[in-house]
């Protein structure tokens, strides 16, 4: 990894957020990839300046936005919020049978707005995944060049993914991690795999016999990505019980850090910080612990 890459990471994992290795990331790119139906429940967040408020107050480690939001709204909290860009998206418009996100932004880009690390989504297994490997190819060229961190978000999708089993069965979570180590990830963000079901029977063999706990199935998932630094997705809104569950059993398993966005800014502000601040302290408790295990062994 160059120079231009650690010093950037490193800014993520030390300098801002929770630090000590570990990274919470507020993503805000479901304006483009939803509409604006996720920001009903919280109407105050579709203002981006409550984002960035939220983002720098409640410490984390990064925002992760769309250029035409980042480039307007950045500028009053320079040097406060760090910024992940993502270079690609697409809206939930069209059939999601053979998806593809297409590029919309640069790495060049990204150095002009002073970011930390681009961000891209792979849809895993849609049948137009040759050309998404090619334009993903020219993004990982671009930010090698230019000493920038890539964060993929591995998302398996499509037509012959819902034939196996489902996006978020084990067998597509843990596809989708090694896919994103194969093909040049710095970083990867994956979903938490669904609890075994009948649908599972449609996977691939030995995974259509996997009968897993919710610790098994996350830590499998880390291991999928072979080294890879991992951030745990938060999707959809859940009880803050449910979503601090999540967060343990990730940290414990050996999770770099979370990326919550609905679950956090779909709160009001104070509700926020609060999650915030809890989030924060269950990962370094979880952190430490994992250190402290390591240098006793």
């Amino acid at each position: 990894m160059n120079l231009g890459k650690r010093t950037r990471l490193h800014r993520l994992l030390h300098s801002f957020g929770p630090g000590e290795g570990t990274c919470l990331v507020l993503p805000v790119d479901q304006g483009l990839e939803h509409g604006p139906r996720d920001f009903f429940t919280n109407p105050t967040a579709t203002d981006p300046r409550f984002q960035l408020q939220l983002a720098r107050d409640g410490g984390f480690s990064a925002i992760a936005w769309q250029v035409g939001i980042a480039q307007k709204y950045m500028v009053d909290f320079a040097g406060e919020v760090p910024l992940i860009l993502k270079l690609n998206g697409k809206t939930d418009i069209p059939p999601g049978d053979a998806p593809l996100s297409p590029v919309l932004a640069s790495v060049e880009d990204a150095c002009r707005l002073g970011a930390e690390a681009v961000g891209y989504t792979m849809y895993i297994g849609s049948a137009r995944q040759d050309e998404d490997f090619r334009q993903f190819a020219e993004v990982r060229v671009e930010a090698e060049a230019l000493g920038m961190p890539v964060i993929i978000w591995a998302y398996p999708r499509g037509e012959a993914m819902e034939q196996k089993g489902g996006r978020d069965s084990q067998y597509a979570v843990e596809y989708g991690a090694r896919v994103a180590a194969e093909v040049g990830a710095d970083m990867v963000k994956v979903n938490f795999p669904k609890p075994y079901s009948d649908r599972d029977l449609e996977s691939p063999k030995p995974y259509d016999e996997l009968r897993l706990e919710p610790a098994e199935q996350i830590r499998r998932v880390i291991e999928a990505a072979s080294g890879v630094p991992v951030l745990i997705s938060g999707g959809s809104k859940v009880s803050e019980a449910d979503l601090l569950e999540k967060a343990r059993l990730s940290m414990e398993a050996g999770a770099t850090g979370l990326i919550f966005g609905r679950n956090i800014w779909q709160r009001p502000m104070e509700e926020a910080l609060d999650l915030a601040a809890r989030l924060k302290a269950l990962m370094l408790d979880a952190r430490r612990e994992r250190v402290a295990v390591t240098t006793e062994g």
